[in-house]
């Protein structure tokens, strides 16, 4: 199977030091991003290192450890020592649907991972390109039903939330399609642009440029409610698909970390998220701050692991390992 990074991840994010007992952390010295540099994510954790640097007044080595999916890096924190030398900074998505498509799951999230704080949302969209009439989703819903031949659609990876998001379109509006993986959004909306599909499920940050130049049209976005970003689209709730898909990064320490370590982690995190200046500059690249305790990361888990487990088992999509 055709193995991808599910979004894109995160760069240099200089951590807290926890001090005393026997544990005590003497400073973290690795960040493990299992993403290669680039796009939001990376924007998101150099805006925190940036904000938590004179805080901490260390200098933290980030390693960018690629492969499977985000595996390489995931299975690096899982392994490591809990004292503090490592942290993962990842997608939830990576979290909750790899050991899903997994033949053999490589880790489990709540047995091998403490949970830090959630970061920042990033929301999906639903695009169309120029030569499709239509306004909104529900009559791009009626078009695919009028023309069975044209209903292809592209997401930018396999085993993704857009893959299984097409999965759900596909049941819900009872039309077969064909989805077509890409390397990334970037040649979603090319092949949009030149009516090579119908369709398209991209971040909406990837969308918006040219969704407001009329390259292309966002139909639909798929967050629980209408984007800040785009606020004259409707939900896919709203067009009468009862479905919430958006991602958001994370954080975490390998299981057996000091809690109260991941509590001081996840505050200092949240401190630098709620800076006016950064949220300024995260939504300006389409990303919503959030910041949380370890709970807050918990209950976000679980629920999309509640949302997406019969989505994703319905498809019978696997990855062999």
């Amino acid at each position: 199977m055709d193995r991808r990074k599910f979004m894109t991840g995160c760069l240099g994010l200089p951590l807290l030091a926890h001090a005393g007992g026997a544990q005590a952390q003497a400073g973290l010295s690795k960040i493990i991003f299992p993403f290669a540099a680039g796009a939001g994510g990376d924007t998101l954790c150099r805006l925190i290192a940036h904000e938590m640097a004179p805080v901490l007044q260390r200098t933290i080595v980030v390693e960018n450890r690629t492969g499977g999916d985000g595996l390489i890096g995931i299975k690096a924190v899982k392994g490591a020592s809990p004292d503090g030398s490592m942290v993962l900074v990842t997608t939830g998505p990576t979290m909750y649907l790899l050991p899903m498509v997994e033949t053999t799951p490589s880790f489990d999230t709540a047995r091998d991972f403490m949970p830090v704080s959630l970061l920042a949302r990033f929301e999906f969209a639903v695009v169309i390109g120029p030569g499709i009439d239509a306004p909104d989703f529900k009559s791009f819903a009626a078009w695919l039903k009028a023309h069975p031949d044209k209903t292809s659609f592209g997401v930018p990876s396999n085993g993704t939330i857009p893959h299984f998001t097409g999965s759900k379109l596909e049941k819900d509006l009872g039309i077969a399609m064909t989805r077509v993986p890409y390397r990334g959004s970037a040649p979603i909306l090319n092949d949009l642009v030149g009516g090579h599909i119908s369709f398209g499920i991209v971040t909406l940050a990837d969308a918006l440029p040219q969704h407001r130049a009329k390259g292309v049209k966002i139909v639909a976005v798929a967050s629980a409610e209408r984007s800040p970003f785009a606020p004259d689209v409707p939900t896919l709730k709203e067009s009468g698909i009862d479905l919430v898909a958006d991602a958001w990064y994370g954080m975490w320490l390998p299981a057996g970390s000091p809690p109260e370590f991941a509590t001081r982690l996840g505050a200092a995190a949240s401190a630098a998220l709620a800076k006016p200046e950064v949220k300024e500059k995260l939504t300006a690249i389409g990303m919503i701050p959030v910041g949380s305790n370890a709970d807050g990361l918990t209950k976000e888990l679980a629920a999309n692991i509640a949302l997406w487990q019969p989505i994703v088992k319905a498809t019978g999509y696997k990855i062999e390992n």
